[in-house]
């Protein structure tokens, strides 16, 4: 019996011999360290956009609530190529200047959201060019009583961003110290 037990043990544990990390702690390229938190502050009152400088481009993260009927709302970070670039919470959004060539985009969601998350993060690779703008949407999903909370992370039609960022705040986050 304990050598039948020993080889149950081997075989369990052979497939996870040759992986770095197990899967629950595997982290996408674009997001940053799973202990970093944002203060954000939401601004209703202005709607900035921006132009990129020369030889960048912009990239802006827009946080859609409008399919998450809990409360309180989530505050979602956004990562870029392995570092946080910054926070937003309940419908605003951000933006940052990249430089061109290929990029890892991340968005997860900071802290305990609700019990039992579909899906709590998400990640895009994405090409960019200097001089143009690209917008990318996490939209946040839950209804207690019909499906558990989910983020979903995909790029938006950029007439579409500018009609939800007019309406959404501008969100200024902060690393917490």
């Amino acid at each position: 019996m304990k050598a039948l037990a020993a080889m149950v043990l081997f075989a369990v544990a052979l497939p996870a011999s040759g992986q770095s990390q197990p899967a629950s702690t595997a982290v996408a390229p674009g997001c940053g360290p799973a202990n970093i938190e944002f203060d954000v502050k939401t601004d209703n009152k202005q709607h900035p956009t921006a132009q990129p400088d020369a030889g960048k481009a912009l990239v802006y993260f827009l946080q859609d609530d409008a399919d998450f009927n809990s409360r309180p709302r989530p505050t979602t970070r956004f990562g870029l190529d392995g570092a946080w670039v910054g926070a937003t919470h309940s419908d605003s959004y951000v933006y940052v200047l990249v430089d061109p060539g290929e990029h890892h985009l991340c968005a997860s969601w900071q802290g305990l959201v609700v019990l039992g998350p579909k899906r709590g993060e998400a990640a895009l690779q994405i090409t960019v060019e200097a001089g143009q703008a690209y917008y990318f949407r996490a939209k946040n999903i839950e209804d207690p009583r019909t499906r558990p909370a989910e983020l979903i992370f995909r790029e938006l039609d950029p007439d579409e961003a500018q009609l939800l960022m007019s309406k959404f705040s501008f969100s200024i986050s902060n690393p917490k110290k």
